[in-house]
């Protein structure tokens, strides 16, 4: 079975999409997802889809939901599923019979100690795969290699399809989960163009750097990221009006002054500071925000 949740979720088994239309049976879904071979206790379950009050007919409620679930999966792997009364001896027939929908849907969404695990490995789910290979191009940075650390970053990008869970209402697990997924992201892009401006790209990533200081208009790392590549493209004037944006947001916003990194920065472009002319090919790979660090 292989499940999507870096964008609209989507899963699939033997090829044949399996995608819950209720919203509470696509939560579910998507909390097993993130739980790939582990058990999601039923209180968690619980909480997930009725908050930290759940009514009186939550247990048997969520039972009907993973039933749904499980027919849905039969389906796909090749057969209706029975009613609850006869889903054991459409197991033992199954097992006498060869695989089939069924028999394979129950050990596929199988019941766990005091909870229900879906019986996958981590690599079936596009998050644990974008974290694998975001892993490898921090650690590929940081040995130096941005070449290969901008390749591995990029591949792993290219696995979301849009915001996390972003068909799926999430209960607060979901959204923990989001966030976490999201803040991984936005450091894997802000690695990845660390190593593309070591790699003289910086041309190529002006419109880039543009839309994500608009996206994320507080955010410091990305302001020096895209002040560096206005300023290594021949756009002084550019650059310093991003810190000067930036700084008058910061103050009117939050009463606070930009990181003394990107002060240093912006003095260093005022002093038209040589260090900034070409990029670092060599030398301790520091990512752009620390150039000035003291």
């Amino acid at each position: 079975m292989k499940i999507r949740i870096l964008g609209p979720l989507h899963a699939e088994t033997d090829g044949v999409p399996v995608v819950p239309s209720a919203a509470k049976t696509r939560q579910i879904l998507a909390l097993l997802a993130l739980h790939p071979g582990r058990p999601v206790p039923v209180a968690t379950l619980k909480e997930e889809l009725w908050g930290p009050l759940p009514p009186c007919s939550a247990h048997s409620t969520l039972q009907t939901y993973i039933l749904r679930l499980r027919r849905a999966l039969a389906a796909a792997l090749g057969g209706p599923y029975g009613s609850e009364g006869t889903a054991g001896a459409t197991e033992t027939a199954a097992r006498t019979t060869g695989a089939t929908g069924p028999a394979r849907a129950r050990d596929l969404l199988a019941t766990g100690h005091d909870g229900y695990l879906l019986r996958i490995a981590d690599e079936d789910v596009d998050a644990f795969a974008f974290q694998r290979a975001a892993q490898a191009g921090h650690t590929a940075f940081a040995e130096g290699d941005s070449a290969r650390a901008a390749r591995l970053l990029r591949e792993a990008l290219a696995l979301w399809q849009g915001p996390a869970l972003v068909d799926v209402r999430a209960g607060a697990a979901l959204r923990i989960h989001a966030a976490r997924l999201e803040e991984s992201r936005l450091l894997a892009t802000e690695r990845r163009l660390d190593a593309e401006l070591r790699l003289g790209l910086h041309g190529e990533l002006l419109a880039e750097l543009v839309e994500l200081t608009r996206l994320h208009p507080a955010n410091e790392r990305l302001h020096a990221q895209a002040m560096v590549a206005f300023y290594r493209a021949g756009r002084q004037s550019e650059a310093l009006q991003l810190y000067r944006g930036l700084r008058r947001r910061l103050v009117e916003e939050l009463g606070l002054e930009p990181a003394p990194q990107l002060q240093r920065l912006h003095q260093a472009m005022l002093s038209v500071d040589p260090r900034l002319d070409t990029p670092a090919h060599g030398g301790r790979p520091t990512p752009t925000f620390d150039l000035y660090a003291a």
